[in-house]
């Protein structure tokens, strides 16, 4: 009896957070997932016997609408151009501030931090007045300096461009300190060592630091992947997925079909293609990073 509570005990304490889970997280999974293979609107809410099951028509479907193969593309553009740059700024930040040995760093520090923690709606609006092409601070800097007006959020691809400068400027902050944790985390010995040896600070975080990072650059490198795949707040707030679904991603294709058009079948079948790709390219990154170790 003694054995049985003495096994059973930690399985009592995570009963709570399992339930919650299956409750809030895999339960919904499943039933979207029924979802998306049927007919599912507002007709159907309001009466269940006008959902049909149609089988696998939806992602036949989706795979060949023009607009969802635009999204793909988009935020395809928005993880090319965003991810790489999101880590590479925050380390590059990370480490300026670790190894600044001016108090000026530490106002740095809180100054990059702070987008992260502020309302991404608030945000939006007030970058949609900065890229107002008449108005807008951005070009009345360009035009100070005689340079022509930029269409900002006018053009498809300055408009992708100037989502992704706004999420960078957000996304920065928090990987930034993710890093500086890490970098706190190494011995001052190893440092202290290469310092006897003749190191400069660059060949110190080049052969010290950088290598010692490898776990906390996997651990942003998947979850900035995850963050952007799922782009969405900034071209629902500042473009709605325009010009000419120049911006449109995934997951805002996903939200207009559902919530707009009541398509909820369709939309259920756009997240998860969304879904099974964020798991898709989150195991290939698990993978990568088993073969390195």
């Amino acid at each position: 009896m003694k054995m049985f509570t003495t096994r059973s005990a930690p399985y009592f304490f995570i009963a709570p957070a399992l339930i919650l889970l299956f409750l809030f997280s895999l339960l919904p999974i499943l039933i979207a997932l029924l979802i998306s293979f049927t007919d599912m609107d507002l007709a159907g809410l309001a009466d269940y016997a006008n959902i049909h099951f149609v089988g696998l028509a939806n992602y036949t479907k989706i795979l060949r609408d023009g607009s969802f193969l635009k999204a793909i593309g988009n935020t395809l553009f928005y993880v090319v151009f965003g991810v790489p740059f999101v880590i590479l700024f925050s380390l590059a930040i990370a480490l300026l501030i670790n190894f600044g040995k001016s108090r000026v760093f530490d106002i740095f520090r809180a100054a990059f931090y702070m987008p992260s923690v502020t309302n991404v709606v608030a945000v939006a609006v007030v970058w949609s007045y900065l890229y107002n092409p008449s108005l807008g601070l951005f070009n009345t800097v360009l035009n100070f300096f005689g340079l022509p007006d930029v269409r900002w959020l006018q053009d498809p691809v300055t408009a992708k461009i100037s989502l992704i400068i706004l999420a960078l400027w957000r996304a920065i902050g928090l990987n930034m300190l993710i890093f500086l944790a890490a970098i706190k985390g190494i011995p001052k010995s190893y440092y202290e060592a290469a310092q006897l040896d003749g190191a400069g600070t660059w060949k110190q975080i080049r052969h010290i630091t950088v290598p010692l990072l490898r776990f906390a650059i996997f651990f942003v490198s998947v979850t900035t992947l995850i963050g952007w795949l799922q782009f969405f707040e900034e071209p629902f707030v500042m473009t709605d997925g325009g010009p000419l679904e120049g911006t449109m991603s995934v997951a805002l294709f996903v939200y207009k079909n559902g919530f707009q058009f009541s398509e909820f079948g369709y939309a259920a079948a756009g997240s998860f293609i969304l879904f099974f790709a964020i798991i898709t390219l989150t195991l290939l990154q698990f993978r990568l990073q088993r073969k390195e170790d």
